[in-house]
């Protein structure tokens, strides 16, 4: 009997100014392994394309469909596809989602949308002047 137990792991990496502040594991929620299966089936879901961040602290669950407490969405900067690794990438400008940031989330829309991954993390204050790029990296292994 074959048997072969396919993973989708993450890994966020966070800059602020350009230099990285921190690097997190991510949980794939049950929204975003649904997400996966409907693009294998037939592509009518759509695709990622916003990254959002705030200042929720409750530790992420398979269940979640949002950020704790959401403060800003961004549209995605890039993406790149890398054999098994797909990395997104970010921008929140200076001005956008200022404060003590703690969670972040990928989904598919510029409001609702679904949610494909959501992590949480120590705190990076992210000043008004402060530009903040992070970079998620999903591989499927």
């Amino acid at each position: 009997m074959l048997k072969d137990q396919m993973k989708l792991v993450g890994k966020l990496s966070i800059a602020i100014n350009n230099k990285v502040v921190q690097e997190i594991n991510n949980l794939v929620v049950t929204t975003g392994k649904n997400f996966v299966a409907s693009r294998i089936k037939d592509a009518t879901s759509n695709a990622m394309s916003h990254m959002a961040i705030g200042t929720g602290s409750t530790s992420p669950a398979a269940g979640d469909t949002t950020l704790g407490t959401e403060t800003a969405r961004v549209a995605l900067t890039s993406t790149t596809v890398t054999n098994a690794d797909v990395a997104y990438v970010s921008s929140f400008g200076a001005g956008t989602g200022t404060g003590a940031i703690t969670e972040a989330g990928l989904f598919n829309a510029s409001s609702a949308g679904t949610l494909f991954c959501r992590t949480t993390f120590s705190v990076v204050n992210k000043g008004a002047d402060d530009s903040m790029t992070i970079t998620w990296t999903v591989t499927v292994s």
